[in-house]
C-alpha cells in the first residue's frame, strides 16, 4: 500500500519499500526492515541513508543496539515542498535556455552541406552536377583565361552538352583580350556580359546554381567547393544580377 503514491511524490521504489517497513516496525534493526521490505540488507542500509538526508528516517541507539525509525508520515509534505522548489526551478532554467533551443531548431535542417573536390577529377565533378540543374539555369563570373587554359575543349566538351540539355547560361567573364564577339549567343543558350579584371579580379570561377554554389580554384590541381544552402545561393544570384543588370 501506497508505495506509488510515495513514488509519485520522489522515492525510489526502494526507498518506498524501507519507508513503509519502517513505519509499520518502528524503531527496529536493519535486518527486520531487510526482512520486513524484501530488501537485501547491504541496500536498505543504502536506502536508510538516503531517506535520512530526506528527513524521513532517522537513528537511535538502544543500549548496545542502533535502531533505525521512520519520521512522522507529515514529513512527506517536506516531499512536495522541495518538489515544487525543483519545478521552480526547472521553469527558470527552461526560460533561460528556451531561446537558444528555439535558434537551433529554426535551422534544423538548414544547415549548408559541403562538398570538396580535387583535380581534374573534381573538376569534371563540379560540371558535371552544373548539368544536372532542374532549374534549367546557372549563373557564373568567369575567369576565360583561366578557364580555357585549364579546359581548352570546354565548348565541345560541356557547352555542347549544356545546349542539349537546354540549360541557359548567364556568364559574368573576364578577359585580359577584352571582350569576345559573339559570346552571347541564343543558339548556345548563353548570354555573356564582359567586365574589365580591374573591376573585378574573378581569381576563382563562381557558379550559381539552383540552391547551390560553386567555387573553383583554376590552379595545376584545381580544387573547387560545392555549398548547399537557399539562403547563401540566393544571396549569391542577387549580387551577381545587381552587378549584370549595371553592365
Amino acid at each position: 500500500m501506497y508505495e506509488k503514491e510515495l513514488e509519485t511524490l520522489g522515492l525510489s521504489e526502494k526507498e518506498a519499500k524501507v519507508f513503509l517497513a519502517s513505519l509499520e516496525l518502528g524503531p527496529d534493526t536493519v535486518q527486520n526492515i531487510a526482512k520486513k521490505s524484501g530488501i537485501n540488507r547491504p541496500t536498505v542500509y543504502v536506502q536508510i541513508e538516503s531517506l535520512k538526508k530526506r528527513g524521513l528516517m532517522s537513528e537511535v541507539e538502544k543500549g548496545k543496539k542502533v535502531l533505525y525509525t521512520a519520521e512522522s508520515p507529515e514529513r512527506i509534505s517536506s516531499l512536495l515542498n522541495a518538489l515544487e522548489k525543483e519545478l521552480d526551478f526547472k521553469k527558470i532554467e527552461i526560460k533561460r535556455i528556451l531561446p537558444g533551443l528555439q535558434e537551433l531548431f529554426s535551422f534544423a535542417g538548414e544547415k549548408p552541406k559541403v562538398r570538396f573536390y580535387e583535380g581534374m577529377e573534381g573538376f569534371n565533378a563540379v560540371y558535371e552536377d552544373f548539368l544536372k540543374t532542374k532549374d534549367k539555369k546557372i549563373e557564373s563570373f568567369v575567369n576565360l583565361d583561366k578557364l580555357f587554359n585549364l579546359f581548352p575543349r570546354h565548348e565541345d566538351e560541356y557547352t555542347s552538352r549544356r545546349i542539349k540539355k537546354g540549360i541557359k547560361s548567364y556568364v559574368i567573364y573576364t578577359r585580359k583580350e577584352g571582350p569576345i564577339e559573339g559570346a552571347t549567343e541564343n543558339k548556345k543558350l548563353r548570354m555573356a556580359k564582359f567586365i574589365d579584371e580591374e573591376k573585378l579580379p574573378i581569381a576563382a570561377d563562381l557558379t550559381i546554381y539552383e540552391s547551390k554554389v560553386a567555387i573553383i580554384a583554376y590552379k595545376v590541381n584545381p580544387v573547387a567547393v560545392i555549398i548547399e544552402n537557399k539562403e547563401i545561393a540566393d544571396t549569391t544570384r542577387a549580387i551577381f544580377y545587381l552587378i549584370w543588370n549595371n553592365l
